[in-house]
């Protein structure tokens, strides 16, 4: 494991660029995606679930884990806060879920130009997350604390309806939002844009084992969080959801509102590139690497 923590070095400054970076692109894509119209197809709809690429590229060339959890924080910050909305113990089960799956993808790759890893990693990270959500929808359904809701065209099973759900967002926003760009982002940025920002790429010559990357602490560490997830997420619906609260005053305004939380993210995202880009023409390519 010691090898393996040479991957994560970065000084205090630039980790937490790397986690406000990861934010504000992530929030902004989740902004993009409310304007995106779904597509039905009988019981079947296509939608852009989510722009994963952004966080999955910014795990795999920068920290893991900073990038995972600034993502995951970004959504709940410019997606849910910012336009009035607050789930409690619910938006923490989708925090702990997404951030967990994109750590892992980041931690799977140790060559950003091996197009397999990356590729690998991309779909893990999706599968991970969506496993996790499904996991937790049938569980509400089953336990008791939600009732099921059937889908015309399907079968009245709970486990049919969330498995097609499973798949189109695995298939759909997967294949197409996560490893597609993913596995063209990766190779083109890495070694160029780390100097950019004032850091240096990451050594794609340390070479990981499985049983590095996949440490039993790591796998009781995931279990123990899935877990907490998916009891955060019983007991929003239970009607303990704590610090739940909506912004009624926004229907008011209309929905225009949202583009509100779009320029604030786009802003945030402008001035974290702008000083990251200063800071790196400052020390030339000084910096600490991945």
């Amino acid at each position: 494991m010691a090898q393996l923590r040479q991957r994560y070095l970065l000084t205090q400054s630039q980790k937490m660029m790397v986690f406000i970076l990861s934010m504000s692109l992530y929030g902004l894509s989740n902004m993009i995606t409310e304007l995106i119209p779904s597509v039905r197809l009988g019981p079947i709809e296509l939608s852009v679930e989510y722009f994963a690429f952004i966080p999955l590229t910014l795990c795999i060339l920068f920290h893991p884990f900073y990038a995972a959890v600034g993502a995951a924080l970004g959504e709940v910050i410019f997606g849910e806060i910012m336009l009035g909305q607050f789930g409690g113990l619910g938006e923490l089960e989708k925090f702990i879920g997404f951030s967990l799956a994109m750590f892992i993808a980041g931690t799977l790759v140790n060559d950003p130009q091996n197009r397999r890893q990356v590729g690998v990693a991309a779909m893990m990270g999706v599968i991970i997350h969506q496993f996790i959500s499904c996991a937790v929808d049938i569980g509400k359904v089953w336990i008791g604390v939600e009732e099921f809701e059937a889908v015309p065209g399907l079968a009245e099973s709970v486990v049919v309806v969330e498995g097609v759900a499973f798949l189109n967002d695995v298939l759909f926003s997967g294949i197409l939002f996560a490893l597609l760009p993913t596995l063209y982002l990766v190779p083109r940025l890495y070694g160029k844009i780390e100097p950019l920002l004032g850091m240096k790429p990451r050594n794609n010559k340390m070479k990981y084992s499985f049983a590095e990357i996949m440490a039993p602490r790591l796998i009781v560490v995931s279990v123990i969080l899935a877990v907490l997830a998916a009891a955060a997420e019983f007991l929003a619906e239970s009607d303990m959801a704590l610090v739940e609260w909506d912004a009624d005053f926004l229907e008011s305004i209309g929905g225009w509102f949202i583009w509100v939380s779009i320029g604030a993210a786009a802003a945030v995202a402008c001035l974290t590139i702008w000083l990251l880009v200063r800071r790196g023409k400052r020390s030339g390519t000084a910096g600490t690497g991945i």
